[in-house]
């Protein structure tokens, strides 16, 4: 990121809706499985989110999961849209995850827009804090 940005953080909570995606037919069983994401955004972004995602697990809680989301609102003013990578590790159990804004994926208002997604989950309910800069207008 650009040494003159200044990083702020969006915070609040969101709802997720995971929809399986059918295999292909002929598939192997221990393909990745295949996920379609719908988020709604609460708090300091406001908007909505839609992606996919890839998936494995072992029985030893062992596995991986990549995945894409588009994501349309408002933070700070400022409405437009960016994308988000995801990439998330489970060694029995033990988890590593990290979810960046993709490079030159913002648009409208938030085009520029880089940073990081942390994500926890508290009582079933997922919470992000958005660490992000913007270019100023």
């Amino acid at each position: 990121m650009d040494e003159g940005l200044v990083m702020k953080n969006a915070r609040g909570t969101f709802e997720v809706v995971i929809t399986p995606v059918q295999p292909a037919e002929g598939a192997a069983s221990d393909a990745p499985g295949r996920m379609l994401l719908a988020k709604t955004f609460h708090g300091d972004l406001i908007g909505t989110a839609a992606g996919e995602m890839l998936a494995t697990m072992s029985p030893e809680r062992s596995g991986a999961y990549v995945a894409l989301d588009r994501v349309r609102g408002v933070i700070d003013g400022r409405e437009g849209a960016f994308t988000l990578v995801h990439r998330g590790l489970m060694d029995r159990g033990a988890q590593e995850l990290l979810i960046t804004i993709v490079p030159g994926s913002g648009a409208g208002d938030l085009a520029g827009i880089a940073g990081v997604f942390h994500l926890t989950i508290k009582d079933g309910v997922h919470h992000y804090d958005l660490e992000y800069s913007l270019p100023t207008s």
